[in-house]
């Protein structure tokens, strides 16, 4: 088994039914799907005994989240037969419809590209099969306040698909909707961060990856189709605490380690880390206040249980946080000074998407 490709199911036994024939009439040589269930109690391991009995299952005993859940999915994994051999993990949703041949660009890629550790197909919406996917479109860029926007999507604007991202390119983060990562690669940096529990996660992976000198791309040749909302509604206050919190540890866990790329450049160690976390702990204090001007418009819009996720979020955020240490940011910088930057856009994506409208994204395309 080279390539693992693995679902994290909770409560979706619909999904199941319909995606799951077409995934595993998709598999080539090598490859396998693997159902990795979060404790269902809607019949989805019940269904999978009765119809797809040749699908090797991992019953986890209840659900750790997407982080904490594929993180054990992929220890499991490992220690199945054959998984001795595994040299790539693919993380899919089980509201992916996936398009004939989509998996075996992507094995090419990163059997051709060995400084590459996660790539992703084109996302779009099962909806509107000519359009773009919210979730990650054609690969993901991070503004410098940490607001994520995607080619092909930015804030709710979405694009069609006219060939404008149909060539492979670098990008910031990949979706994590259905994300091919190199084993050496995930089990490296520790696999995903579990406080994140859902929401985030795949940009904060991708991001710690690029810290340690690995690449991040898309690779257009493949596309799938991604329902959305599957397992939690968008409109979900629980999901925008999510976002809002998760966002916030993302910033924390990586923007000092980033920073102290730039000043290593310039300062001694000792100065690049304190300038470092300095900067970081004003961008997240910045970032918190756009966060609560956010607040105050559900606020005023009457949207409370909104407002309230926010304020949430932030007192999580604030409990679970872990501050960079000056001594591990300058260890990390004096180690790592020769790797790429990883490349925060530089300017502010919602008030450029506002100023912009849908000129927004022919702007972008001539910037990164």
């Amino acid at each position: 088994m080279k390539t693992a490709v693995v679902i994290l199911n909770w409560n979706t036994r619909d999904f199941l039914g319909k995606f799951l024939p077409p995934l595993l009439d998709s598999m080539p040589e090598g490859a396998e799907v693997i159902v990795a269930d979060s404790a269902s109690d809607d019949g989805s391991r019940e269904l999978l005994a009765s119809r797809f009995p040749q699908v090797r299952t991992i019953l986890l005993d209840q659900n750790y989240g997407f982080t904490g859940g594929y993180n054990r999915a992929f220890e499991a994994v490992c220690a199945m037969e054959g998984g001795e051999e595994m040299e790539y993990f693919v993380l899919i949703n089980s509201d992916i419809e996936v398009s004939k041949g989509w998996l075996e660009p992507l094995v090419s890629w990163m059997d051709t590209h060995k400084d590459c550790a996660a790539c992703a197909p084109k996302l779009h919406s099962y909806f509107k099969k000519d359009s773009f996917e919210y979730a990650g479109a054609a690969g993901g860029h991070l503004d410098r306040f940490g607001y994520p926007f995607c080619r092909g999507r930015v804030m709710k604007k979405v694009e069609k698909d006219c060939g404008q991202y149909d060539s492979p390119s670098d990008v910031f983060w990949a979706t994590g909707a259905c994300l091919m990562v190199r084993r050496s690669a995930y089990s490296g940096i520790g696999g995903l961060d579990a406080r994140f529990f859902a929401h985030m996660e795949e940009i904060d992976l991708c991001w710690r990856l690029q810290l340690e000198g690995w690449r991040i791309c898309v690779v257009p040749e493949s596309l799938v189709w991604h329902v959305g909302g599957g397992t939690l509604p968008n409109d979900s206050p629980w999901k925008l605490k999510l976002n809002f919190r998760n966002n916030l540890l993302m910033l924390q866990n990586n923007l000092a380690l980033t920073y102290s790329l730039e000043e290593i450049r310039e300062l001694t160690p000792d100065k690049a880390a304190s300038k470092a976390i300095r900067r970081a702990a004003s961008t997240i204090r910045f970032r918190m206040l756009l966060d609560g001007m956010s607040a105050l418009v559900y606020l005023l819009t009457g949207k409370k249980a909104c407002f309230k996720a926010v304020w949430e979020a932030h007192r999580e955020f604030r409990a679970m946080g872990r501050k960079p240490q000056e001594e591990q940011v300058r260890e990390y910088a004096s180690t790592h000074r020769t790797i790429a930057i990883p490349a925060l856009y530089p300017g502010w994506i919602v008030s450029e998407s506002l100023l912009r409208g849908d000129g927004i994204f022919e702007h972008l395309r001539k910037r990164i």
